[in-house]
């Protein structure tokens, strides 16, 4: 696990991960799920929209060290799109050391599909639908803020997520056409919501979801966000539960994590554990049906990975398990000089890892009385997402 105290820099005090998630405020995040969803509506046709996205921008601008873009794309023309239009959203940056980046956001842009009457006009407060992850993002930004990283953060208020992620694709096919070299997407959506009106209520986890199967050549995509998947289980333990859910997302229904998964990144959606559908795309979803307590324990899952992954050195490659027979198994992997690595083993059955051990700065571990017939073993740069080995 990484290190739960702060680390020192000649005089000068880091602030951790887990230090940082302490001073997640749920009352911030209930003022900026509340003032959304102040608004009639926020369909990305209307002028709330836009509306919305300068104040979000606005309040990203006051975060000291942050460049703050209103990025424009268009949106066609379809079922949910009367006429091909001009939308914006928001993408605010905090550079590092280096560009490697690790993207976070949640979108903003709300639908009423019930109200037919009213139609784009509709009531559509979104305060857990995605306030509640717009807000998570902002939160985020004002902690870690705080510190400098090695690795590039980026927050993103995406819209056109309810016509089809057309934010998220917009912003995924500028990464690739502009070679953004992206470490891991986290997408936030619906993360305020701990009962519904079944009688089910969890308060204790987050779902994360990652892809479940590849499409034919996407293999290593498919692995990574699972991968990614992983390391945010492991690295939440002792803070707040994670669910994992090996499937991309919640069954016949996607997300803004999407987008990036297909363009080759690594990508996970998070989404509370009980959803309730009433008050999804219906003019119910208000600020106080949201549990922003719960809200801020999603957000700290979120920072606590984020900074691990901020902090972490480039992944080993030709990471792979040395095939004499034996009752040890010894990973051997191509790493950069002086950097410590993390060796991670489980149980071919367990879905999460189960035990883990820093080595460093070395390109060889012997695991002992581990047999690699009946465990799986990956390796990843300290707080990075491990590589299976092979």
């Amino acid at each position: 696990m990484l290190p739960l105290i702060a680390m020192t820099v000649a005089t000068q005090t880091v602030l951790t991960p887990v230090d940082l998630a302490k001073q997640i405020d749920p009352k911030r995040m209930q003022a900026t799920v509340e003032k959304l969803a102040s608004w009639n509506d926020r369909n990305t046709n209307n002028p709330t929209c836009t509306e919305a996205a300068e104040w979000i921008a606005g309040q990203y601008r006051q975060i000291p060290g942050l460049e703050v873009e209103i990025m424009k794309y268009r949106l066609p023309k379809m079922a949910r799109v009367p006429e091909e239009k001009e939308v914006v959203q928001v993408v605010a940056t905090l550079k590092g050391q280096t560009d490697r980046r690790i993207l976070v956001g949640g979108h903003f842009d709300t639908i009423n599909m019930v109200d037919r009457e009213n139609g784009l006009r509709a009531r559509a407060p979104g305060a857990n639908d995605d306030a509640s992850g717009t807000a998570l993002a902002l939160e985020l930004a004002r902690v870690m803020s705080q510190r400098k990283w090695k690795n590039t953060l980026v927050f993103v208020a995406f819209s056109g997520e309810e016509q089809g992620l057309y934010g998220s694709k917009a912003v995924a096919e500028r990464a690739v056409k502009e070679g953004w070299k992206i470490d891991g997407v986290f997408s936030n959506d619906m993360v305020g919501n701990s009962a519904n009106k079944n009688g089910q209520k969890d308060d204790k986890h987050v779902r994360v979801f990652s892809a479940d199967s590849a499409e034919p050549g996407e293999a290593e995509r498919t692995q990574s966000s699972r991968e990614l998947a992983r390391l945010i289980e492991f690295l939440s333990r002792g803070t707040f539960g994670v669910k994992l859910v090996f499937r991309n997302d919640r069954f016949g229904r996607g997300g803004d994590h999407t987008p990036f998964m297909q363009a080759g990144y690594s990508a996970v959606r998070f989404t509370e554990v009980y959803e309730e559908y009433t008050r999804q795309h219906t003019g119910d979803d208000l600020p106080q049906s949201v549990d922003f307590k719960y809200a801020a324990n999603a957000a700290k899952v979120n920072l606590i990975a984020m900074g691990a992954m901020a902090d972490a050195e480039e992944p080993p490659t030709r990471v792979r398990i040395d095939r004499t027979q034996g009752h040890d198994t010894t990973v051997n992997w191509k790493g950069q000089p002086g950097v410590i690595y993390t060796v991670y083993w489980r149980e071919t059955t367990s879905p999460v890892w189960t035990g883990s051990v820093d080595v460093g700065p070395y390109e060889t571990y012997t695991a002992k009385k581990l047999s690699n017939d009946d465990y799986v073993f990956a390796v990843g740069a300290h707080g990075g997402i491990p590589v299976e080995a092979r």
